[in-house]
């Protein structure tokens, strides 16, 4: 039997009720679930996509089991989870943290890796036409050396010590598997690459001295200062000072064909790009790089209903139309295909996303989709029982 290439999912954690820092900025018992109930269409033939399951609290284990469940059936092997605690403000989003764990309790084969979103958190659910213009940051995504402590001892003590933690391995040892989403905050906050440097060598050492155990570090690429600028060999120059250990990708290159007009734009080109992306990103980055495979963007739902829709900037974004199964499976086989093309830098493959319904990719199945994205990974990928 061949051997199941890995897919991973990210998860973005927002989907239940009860967290302390959203019910101050949005009032008791919300959850963004409401920003995907009031969205808007935002030209003839928009489609808005809608949960199959319902609007479930992801906090409740047996909810979460069902994600669990469902997604190794169709071939997704673990979650990537966006883990947040800011500077000032401390943990967010933590309760379907721990749903997760406890679904775990009763589970197994199924991993999951934390990905700090040390960015800004910003009032998005939804944003304003106003707003968007004049910044709305919540919360900093800067932190200092004892902010990251903080955040990152909840990691060690919580987290890195359960036996669904995912590892890779890595120079002949089997690591724990970390992300940092922004490099450049990091730096910006811990005085630059050398502080930012000092503050990860303790945490690795933390985590040695904690567990017996040695972290691999990874980062977006795409938030390495200067890769934006064009500047690979600066940006290759920030992860090799930091002394990181790899790469990851989420969802896919901006560009736009050039007859496109506002707001939208066809998936099958965002498809395109995406495959072609892949090998050019590999070569760019003097580290190893995980690829994802995205089912397109559309951020709509973030943004105020009856407000206009213009390009003002995120989440007032360009949407990509006419998504569908076929071309996602065509962008899982480009994967695979580089993947096994000896080419491949990486460790394994992820899906941009198992459920940010709030920026139009998804795999939980969907009113207006059914399991088809899902089907379609088992068809080119198979599960742990039956690889393909």
């Amino acid at each position: 039997m061949s051997k199941k290439i890995p897919v991973y999912a990210w998860y973005f954690p927002n989907w239940h009720p009860g967290d302390p820092l959203n019910e101050r900025w949005h009032g008791k018992g919300w959850s963004e679930w409401e920003s995907v109930k009031h969205a808007a269409q935002r030209f003839e033939g928009h489609t808005i996509y809608h949960p199959l399951w319902g609007y479930e609290d992801e906090s409740d284990p047996a909810v979460m089991g069902k994600k669990i469940d469902t997604a190794l059936e169709y071939g997704v092997d673990g979650f990537l989870w966006d883990y947040y605690w800011s500077e000032g403000v401390g943990p967010y989003r933590l309760k379907a943290l721990e749903g997760f764990f406890k679904a775990m309790e009763t589970r197994k084969n199924f991993k999951i890796a934390l990905m700090w979103c040390n960015h800004d958190s910003i009032y998005v659910h939804p944003a304003s036409y106003f707003s968007t213009q004049i910044g709305r940051r919540l919360a900093d995504g800067h932190l200092s050396p004892q902010g990251f402590i903080d955040g990152s001892q909840y990691m060690i003590e919580q987290c890195f010590n359960r036996d669904c933690y995912m590892t890779i391995r890595h120079e002949g040892q089997d690591k724990l598997y970390f992300i940092i989403w922004h490099p450049g905050n990091l730096i910006d906050g811990l005085g630059g690459v050398q502080g930012a440097r000092t503050v990860l060598d303790n945490f690795r050492e933390r985590v040695r001295k904690a567990l017996g155990k040695e972290l691999y570090i990874a980062t977006y690429f795409i938030n390495l200062p200067g890769w934006n600028n064009g500047d690979y060999a600066g940006a290759n120059r920030v992860f090799h000072g930091l002394v990181l250990d790899g790469c990851v990708s989420y969802g896919t290159p901006g560009d736009r064909p050039a007859d496109a007009v506002w707001p939208r734009y066809p998936y099958s080109y965002f498809v395109d790009v995406a495959i072609r992306s892949y090998e050019e990103n590999a070569k760019r980055l003097d580290a190893p790089l995980n690829i994802t495979v995205s089912q397109g963007w559309d951020s709509s739902p973030r943004t105020v209903p009856n407000d206009m829709y213009d390009n003002i900037g995120y989440p007032f974004c360009w949407i990509t139309d006419k998504k569908n199964p076929e071309d996602f499976k065509r962008c899982l086989k480009g994967a695979r295909a580089f993947y096994e093309s000896g080419r491949y830098t990486g460790d394994f493959i992820t899906l941009t996303t198992w459920n940010e319904w709030s920026e139009g990719n998804f795999m939980e199945p969907s009113v207006e989709q059914g399991y088809a994205c899902l089907e379609a990974v088992r068809d080119v990928f198979g599960t742990q029982e039956n690889p393909k």
